[in-house]
């Protein structure tokens, strides 16, 4: 993959298609923060968790990244559909707007392809776009211009393009097959571009922030069953460590479990109820999915010869794929099972509650492929 190491270039020109600016303060007039459409997952809450006396959520996570890079680098806008006034369908954008004006928070039409060679085309011009699709899976009508144009920018004029695409992706929320997909994997395949999942409060933050320091084109994969359901301590602060790195969350003996956003947080839960029984769980967070950091995953398979990949994508082709590939090349005779996959399964996401708890991995079959897999 060849990546741009740098990209510090000065804004140049704000520049943006008209049609759907809110210029002259119209909106403005027209709209009060005391007075939106409600959207989904909103709580009706206030922005600011510790005004609630709560610890923040993934999304008040998100929306801090957002505000905290907006405040610190006038480079930085927001552009996306109904993210100013109305603060986002998932209100991650709220009161950003209101903050920082119609030049920082853009308001677009309903065009994720234009949407995104804007990104590219203020990118290549020295600003540092962060756009949002309201749910991942129409990301693919922005296809061409992600993979065609910002991943190969790089790779044919030494022109980084330093976007950030949020993408809120997953099931779990009764969204159906049109808004609830993983599609994180097919852009994986892509060299060129950066894939990053959280999975926890603080990665929400941190991965957002390292992922708009980073001079190439990322992806930030967004669950949204994590927005309100996960809280945890936030240290907001400038960017630590690197994009690609994943991190061991919890430390085992007996079994690695590889994954990442969503599933994670069940696969730490089942870890813990393991310990009771002596089976004894590394868990390791990926994090970023292209690249992956294939060095932090082998060390741990060594350490206990036993590997799980889980993830909500489907099973075919999935990023597991890749993953058990490449540790049956390192560590092969470090291994003392066949290495296995917790997936969904290869079929559109269903909306019926039942089915599409079936769908998606629970922890009731993460559990069960720990407990086979240790007693091989």
């Amino acid at each position: 993959m060849l990546i741009a190491n740098n990209a510090n270039t000065r804004p140049v020109a704000l520049g943006f298609l008209a049609c759907g600016h809110q210029a002259n303060g119209s909106m403005t007039e027209q709209a009060t923060t005391e007075h939106r459409p409600a959207g989904w997952f909103d709580d009706g809450k206030a922005p600011s968790p510790a005004d609630r006396g709560e610890q923040p959520t993934y999304l008040d996570a998100i929306r801090s990244a957002l505000e905290d890079e907006l405040a610190e680098d006038e480079r930085v806008v927001l552009i996306g559909e109904d993210i100013g006034v109305m603060g986002g369908a998932f209100r991650v954008t709220q009161g950003l707007w209101q903050r920082f004006g119609d030049d920082r928070v853009i308001d677009t039409p309903i065009s994720e392809i234009a949407i995104t060679g804007a990104c590219i085309g203020m990118a290549i011009s020295g600003m540092r776009p962060i756009a949002e699709f309201q749910f991942a899976d129409f990301i693919s009508c922005a296809y061409d211009q992600l993979v065609n144009e910002a991943a190969k920018l790089y790779f044919r004029f030494k022109c980084p393009v330093p976007i950030v695409m949020r993408a809120p992706a997953g099931g779990g929320v009764g969204a159906g097959p049109y808004h609830s997909q993983s599609p994180e994997a097919v852009f994986a395949h892509c060299p060129g571009l950066k894939v990053v999942c959280p999975g926890t409060v603080q990665d929400a933050y941190d991965l957002m922030r390292l992922a708009v320091a980073d001079p190439n084109p990322v992806l930030y994969f967004e669950h949204k069953a994590l927005y309100r359901s996960i809280r945890g301590p936030l240290l907001r602060r400038k960017p630590q460590g690197k994009l690609e790195q994943a991190r061991v969350l919890r430390a085992g003996r007996h079994v690695t479990v590889v994954s990442y956003a969503a599933v994670l947080n069940k696969t730490l839960e089942v870890a813990d109820k393991l310990s009771a029984d002596g089976i004894d769980v590394e868990v390791i967070d990926l994090r970023c999915i292209n690249p992956i950091d294939f060095d932090t995953i082998a060390a741990s398979a060594r350490k206990t010869s036993r590997v799980i990949i889980a993830h909500e994508d489907t099973f075919t082709l999935g990023i597991g794929a890749e993953i058990a590939a490449r540790l049956a090349d390192l560590c092969f005779f470090d291994l003392d099972a066949p290495i296995m996959r917790v997936t969904a399964p290869d079929t559109p996401i269903p909306a019926a509650k039942p089915l599409e708890q079936a769908f998606v991995p629970s922890h009731a079959r993460i559990e069960a492929a720990i407990r086979e897999i240790v007693a091989l």
